[in-house]
């Protein structure tokens, strides 16, 4: 039996992953701060402790064959890109690696796999939102137009300097935009999907949605399953990667709006207001992971949403029914 450590595990990509290694046949180590916040946790064990300890990260390492590292302090653009919170984000997820690096070194962990961001992608390649480059190879000079794309991309050197200093097999997945059931839909750390089932599903038909922007920035966006499918792929390929792990299927956040508000069955009209938001456009390219993996995301976004509506829909309305009269 396959001994594998998630770390992340109470989050949203870390609580799909966990349940599909134990569906395989794993047995499964979680580490985070929390448990999950919507479903219970099939890991076999799972820690409660903070990786920006030394000694909780050596202790977690212990005894497993391969790692997923998932943990970061990370949201939407709500909590990434207002700047109230670039200290917290470079402080606790470069530790957090930094930590992580080093205990799998020492304990010569078989295998590391590091999920890092298409947010490391430079600014100034993602200024058309209809034409947007976001190869691999397009990483560098680096130019990301945030301090969260800064860590990750930081965090990628520190595990590809593990790799030739140290040994450590090592696969960096460059993530673009997850999402699907049981993630953050509220609070301020929910991303755009989320944020616009939740105001479709509040809303009274014949009513507004709020817009950050002008909405006509673009963006890819990769249901849960299909992720967890491309990070396990690489996870047991010989390719280390960066890798975009990402859907090819662009859309405008307009459009993207439009598209709950056909799920769900109601007129809205768009208004339009002051808000971050990232890059004017960013799509995943997937020709290298096509070459090296043979495979690539093909599920549709509008079957993806359909299913996350539906679960957020039940939670607002769950929500409703517990709140104080």
């Amino acid at each position: 039996m396959r001994r594998t450590l998630v770390t992340g595990a109470g989050g949203f990509i870390g609580g799909h992953l966990v349940k599909r290694l134990h569906r395989e046949g794993h047995w499964v180590r979680g580490v985070d701060l929390k448990r999950h916040e919507f479903v219970p946790s099939v890991a076999d064990e799972f820690v409660i402790g903070d990786l920006r300890d030394a000694r909780v990260c050596a202790d977690a390492v212990r005894d497993v064959d391969e790692v997923f590292q998932l943990a970061a302090d990370m949201g939407g653009a709500g909590f990434v890109f207002t700047g109230d919170n670039d200290a917290d984000i470079m402080h606790n997820s470069a530790l957090i690696n930094l930590n992580m690096a080093r205990a799998c070194a020492t304990a010569k962990t078989q295998a590391v796999l590091f999920t890092s961001s298409a947010c490391i992608y430079p600014e100034r390649n993602q200024l058309d939102p209809e034409n947007p480059e976001c190869s691999e190879e397009s990483a560098y000079p680096a130019a990301p137009d945030s301090e969260y794309g800064w860590e990750k991309l930081f965090s990628e050197r520190v595990y590809e300097s593990f790799a030739r200093n140290h040994g450590v097999t090592v696969h960096v997945a460059r993530l673009h935009n997850i999402f699907g059931p049981a993630g953050t839909w509220r609070g301020g750390r929910e991303k755009a999907p989320a944020a616009i089932c939740r105001k479709v599903a509040h809303a009274e038909d014949g009513g507004e949605l709020e817009i950050w922007g002008d909405g006509e920035q673009t963006r890819s966006f990769l249901y849960a399953d299909e992720c967890i499918e491309g990070l396990l792929r690489l996870m047991r390929s010989d390719f280390p990667g960066p890798v975009n792990i990402g859907s090819e299927e662009m859309i405008s956040i307009n459009d993207l709006a439009r598209m709950v508000m056909e799920i769900a069955g109601k007129r809205l009209e768009l208004k339009h207001v002051a808000g971050p938001q990232g890059v004017r456009g960013r799509n995943s390219d997937n020709r290298l992971i096509r070459r090296e993996l043979g495979w690539a995301p093909s599920a549709t976004l509008r079957a993806g949403m359909e299913t996350t509506y539906r679960w957020i829909a039940d939670q607002v309305e769950n929500a409703r029914s517990t709140s104080p009269t």
